[in-house]
């Protein structure tokens, strides 16, 4: 058996052993990715446009299932008040408790007497369509609008209901990190900086990006492991064709 030879089994065993080793380890990052997202996120179809343009009407979103005294003002977030309907829903959180709400000086919601940057306005529309009088949000208990304030039943509908239209933190279901589908067209949420020096400050992003980068690495390790074995045979052909014809040339 000559050098050469041994050296090309060699490479091809060692080969086999990294593909091996790369099958392995994406099949544990997309299957450990699905997995993981499983369990933190809940994908949700969003009903109607009270959320655009932030979130169109009949847009996936995924949201993390979190508890409700981990929301913070800026926060979309999914919730269930029965009061409101009978389906979850989705809006900003805007006050929570103890906050004074109101709308609008300047054109601007107002936060404890702080005006407040809204940029995920529809552009050209105000922050609020009817007004709203200043209201204190309950202990406890989070005032929600819809980005799209002209036709979103949201807290400045329900201000006539008990509780100043605000609703119980253990309402909220979720909190929503992306647009899903239709892909492309908003994708990860922002979380909004207007709210940023308040207490408490605004909520970090979840894990949303590592868990699509565990899955879309663990497919390139597995499409590329699973590839080398042609690749190998192909390029291997190759070589014994040139070396036949190497050898034909020599006599």
């Amino acid at each position: 058996m000559s050098r050469t030879r041994r050296t090309d089994e060699g490479r091809v065993r060692l080969g086999s052993v990294l593909s091996g080793v790369a099958v392995a380890l994406g099949c544990v990052l997309f299957l450990g990715g699905f997995a993981w997202g499983a369990v933190l996120y809940q994908p949700y179809t969003v009903p109607t446009g009270s959320m655009t343009p932030t979130i169109g009407s009949g847009d996936r979103v995924l949201a993390q299932r979190i508890d409700g005294d981990a929301v913070r003002r800026g926060d979309v977030v999914v919730f269930e008040q029965s009061s409101w309907g009978d389906l979850p829903m989705v809006k900003r959180v805007v006050g929570i408790g103890g906050d004074k709400i109101a709308c609008c000086e300047n054109g601007r919601l107002t936060v404890n007497g702080k005006e407040v940057a809204e940029p995920y306005l529809p552009k050209g529309q105000g922050a609020s369509a009817t007004g709203i009088p200043t209201t204190t949000v309950p202990k406890g208990r989070l005032f929600l609008l819809g980005d799209e304030r002209s036709g979103s039943l949201d807290s400045s509908v329900h201000l006539g209901d008990g509780d100043h239209g605000s609703v119980p933190r253990d309402a909220v279901k979720a909190r929503v990190d992306a647009v899903a589908w239709p892909m492309g067209e908003s994708g990860m949420l922002e979380r909004p900086e207007g709210f940023a020096e308040m207490p408490g400050g605004i909520s970090e992003p979840g894990p949303l990006r590592l868990v699509v980068t565990a899955i879309a690495v663990g497919m390139v390790l597995i499409l590329g492991g699973a590839a080398y074995g042609p690749v190998a045979r192909l390029l291997g052909r190759g070589r014994g064709r040139s070396r036949t014809g190497e050898a034909v040339g020599a006599r």
